[in-house]
């Protein structure tokens, strides 16, 4: 989910302290979570144990491991010869951000904030704290690049997952749960997306928006 704000746009509104102990990005705290034995490359057997871990079935996760680290594991290698094993180095991370994205990803890898609040200002009209399918969709159409077929592909394979695995019982995606993942909190708190909003106890909630 790329972006085209830099370290100067700091006081428009970009998180710099999108960082954990570790002195990580939060996007590289989010793919962390796939890194199972924390030694800074995920691989695909990784990836695939993350998201079973996380609730997703069988075939997708087989399915969704596959074609992740076949886009983005030369991206994080740069200067390097193909590996077949198709690993992804968590440090350059930042490196395999697509286009057509929310931008909520700055270029280095931080939390932008306002770019996160405009997702919902913008394409929640029914409820302005949670997205339904055909505003989510509107999102994804109005972030389209001319030309940028591979950043449609990619946005709606991690948009629609996140859909699917997430939505509550009325059909909405919970601005907190979308924040949860985008931080790399929600999978921090050990929460599946299976369980991610009818199973998360107010306390977390507030926890998870602040």
């Amino acid at each position: 989910m790329a972006s085209s704000l830099s370290s100067k746009d700091l006081l428009q509104g970009v998180d710099d302290l999108g960082r954990n102990d570790s002195d990580q990005t939060v996007l590289e705290k989010h793919v962390s979570f796939f890194d199972r034995n924390h030694d800074g490359v995920v691989y695909p057997w990784e990836t695939f144990e993350g998201l079973r871990a996380i609730g997703a079935g069988y075939f997708t996760s087989m399915t969704g491991a596959f074609l992740i680290h076949f886009a983005l594991s030369g991206k994080t290698r740069p200067g390097k010869y193909p590996s077949p094993f198709f690993p992804i180095e968590v440090k350059n991370i930042h490196m395999a951000k697509h286009g057509s994205d929310s931008g909520v990803y700055d270029s280095d890898g931080r939390f932008a904030e306002l770019k996160f609040e405009e997702i919902f200002r913008k394409f929640a009209r029914t409820q302005g704290s949670a997205l339904t399918s055909g505003e989510l969709m509107a999102m994804l159409r109005s972030n389209r690049e001319p030309g940028d077929f591979k950043g449609w592909v990619g946005s709606w394979m991690e948009w629609m997952t996140l859909y699917n695995l997430c939505k509550d019982e009325r059909g909405l995606l919970r601005k907190e749960i979308v924040k949860g993942v985008y931080d790399g909190s929600l999978f921090e708190l050990g929460i599946g997306y299976k369980t991610c909003f009818v199973r998360i106890p107010d306390s977390v909630r507030v926890g998870l928006i602040r």
